[in-house]
């Protein structure tokens, strides 16, 4: 128990306040936000995000389908729904897609950081090389950036947007057998199975693309959740809210 008088008591537990709020104040003071990611932007890559689970984990037993199920076929629909949210998910993702390019075009500057990357200017491959040094642990300190880092924004660009764009030429080209000639699928993406050679080899093709794009999900979702703890802005947090914060 205290020995300190009544009144030097409540000053003691004042001062230990005080001092805990100053600190919490200075801290504040050298945490700074800065607005990135519009609510569009935010909107789309967690819906793409979905969609994207949904295409990979249907594809999957597309391809390998699901043992026989017991029973009169007629009673079941298994692969059918299968299918079914398959293709739904192709069209958000797709639309989504052409959405995600327009608001590159009436959003802010980081909106257009997916679509295009500065392969020309020395500067930028020297951050590339930089970051990839931090990712394989080789320097203690990355730079801070306010949207995409050099190495994330060539991995966005290349390892998602090309790729999408592939499933997405590939799938509507598969999905156009099934629409029939004439059909505005078969009239848009009917081209790339000849190109291919043919409808398996267009398969083949499609379900390799999904298993990169599962490496390039996984690759994302580690370099991400490692930057919001290692790193020295935030990642996660941003996509949800569209601010970004720096730690020092």
């Amino acid at each position: 128990m205290s020995t300190l008088p009544a009144d030097q008591r409540t000053r003691q537990r004042l001062a230990d306040v005080t001092g805990t709020d100053t600190e919490a104040v200075s801290h504040g003071q050298i945490t700074k936000s800065v607005y990135v990611y519009e609510a569009p932007v935010r909107i789309w890559h967690w819906v793409n995000a979905f969609a994207i689970t949904v295409l990979c984990i249907t594809g999957y037993f597309i391809g390998v389908p699901l043992p026989t199920m017991p029973g009169e076929a007629s009673d079941h629909y298994v692969m059918g729904y299968v299918r079914f949210a398959h293709f739904a998910a192709g069209y958000i993702m797709a639309v989504g897609l052409l959405g995600r390019a327009y608001w590159a075009l009436v959003g802010n500057h980081h909106a257009r950081e997916l679509f295009w990357v500065p392969l020309f200017q020395k500067a930028y491959w020297t951050e590339v090389f930089r970051m990839l040094l931090w990712y394989l642990f080789i320097i203690p300190r990355p730079n801070q950036y306010v949207g995409h880092n050099p190495l994330a924004r060539l991995a966005m660009f290349s390892g998602y947007l090309m790729l999408s764009i592939f499933m997405i030429v590939t799938g509507f080209a598969l999905y156009s057998e099934g629409a029939g000639a004439g059909s505005w699928q078969d009239w848009l993406f009917g081209w790339v199975i000849p190109l291919f050679g043919q409808s398996q080899d267009v398969h083949t093709w499609h379900r390799m693309g999904m298993w990169a794009m599962v490496i390039f999900v996984m690759l994302h979702v580690y370099v991400a959740i490692r930057e919001d703890i290692m790193g020295r802005q935030s990642i996660v947090s941003t996509m949800i809210s569209g601010h970004r914060t720096f730690k020092d």
